[in-house]
């Protein structure tokens, strides 16, 4: 595996696959990679011949109170992981190389709708931040495809959207949430519970699907759900940012019509916030 950092040596790289027809993958990322992001990796593996992965600490998605000076960088046990599983090479560009007039003054990719509310309503910017860091990955490498993970389901939507919007050629694939033994998201973010924190953490998932069972045997008295959710999380040490029932497809809000749905929960265990999702049928 390789690793370049600047845009003429992964454009050269790239060529170098495409001059012998081969079927590209991109993988971004933001590095600290866990079990989930080696799933990317490996569907990427399965779907292409050629995979890229990147890993940029995208300053422009992160607010200014968030955690973009703690967020952990990893890079040689990443590479280690990266390499191990397949990933023919790496990208990891500086704030210089993303943006080289600085962000004041780049161009911003914004995808109306989706990016309303949910993840985007508590972190205003945020996907702004990420369509745009994004989109020009895209246009850096071309993918034939490009893979994220489903733990983030509205940022997802989002790049879905964009993609659709500006015409990208580029599949778009989500890939299932990893998670821990005792149901927990793997995220990067997890290494910042301590041990009380890490042991109450499962009860976000475990209360989601006591929600989601209740829906499925035809409760539709959301507000009463989400309150007991709300309860049940306060007794586990969280304090609940925002829990809400979309459409699955559309990430509108559920209505009779829709019959896969989702449900999503971003909530603060300490000072560490953390997301989940469930998609079910009715």
């Amino acid at each position: 595996m390789n690793t370049v950092d600047t845009l003429p040596q992964l454009r050269a790289a790239i060529a170098g696959a495409r001059s012998e027809g081969k079927r590209i993958a991109l993988v971004p990322t933001m590095g600290n990679l866990h079990a989930g992001h080696i799933a990317l990796i490996n569907q990427a593996v399965e779907r292409a011949d050629f995979v890229v992965a990147s890993i940029f600490v995208n300053p422009l998605q992160f607010g200014p109170n968030e955690d973009l000076d703690s967020y952990p960088r990893t890079l040689a046990a990443d590479q280690s992981k990266l390499l191990e599983a397949g990933c023919n090479l790496l990208f990891t560009p500086d704030a210089q190389v993303m943006y080289p007039q600085g962000m004041a003054q780049h161009t911003i990719v914004s995808v109306p709708g989706v990016s309303t509310g949910l993840c985007g309503g508590s972190r205003p910017g945020h996907f702004d931040g990420v369509s745009t860091v994004v989109c020009k990955l895209l246009n850096m490498v071309q993918p034939d495809i490009a893979l994220f993970g489903e733990k983030d389901y509205q940022q997802l939507a989002v790049i879905r959207k964009m993609v659709a919007d500006l015409n990208m050629p580029v599949q778009v694939f989500g890939v299932p949430i990893v998670r821990d033994h005792d149901g927990l998201a793997l995220s990067s973010r997890n290494g910042y519970l301590n041990p009380q924190q890490r042991a109450n953490a499962p009860a976000l998932q475990q209360s989601m699907q006591a929600v989601k069972a209740q829906i499925i045997n035809g409760n539709r008295d959301y507000a009463a759900l989400f309150e007991q959710l709300d309860r049940d999380l306060q007794t586990a040490g969280f304090r609940l940012d925002y829990v809400e029932l979309r459409d699955a497809l559309s990430l509108q809000p559920a209505d009779v019509q829709s019959t896969q749905l989702v449900l999503l929960a971003a909530a603060y265990l300490g000072s560490t916030r953390l997301i989940d999702n469930l998609i079910f049928d009715l």
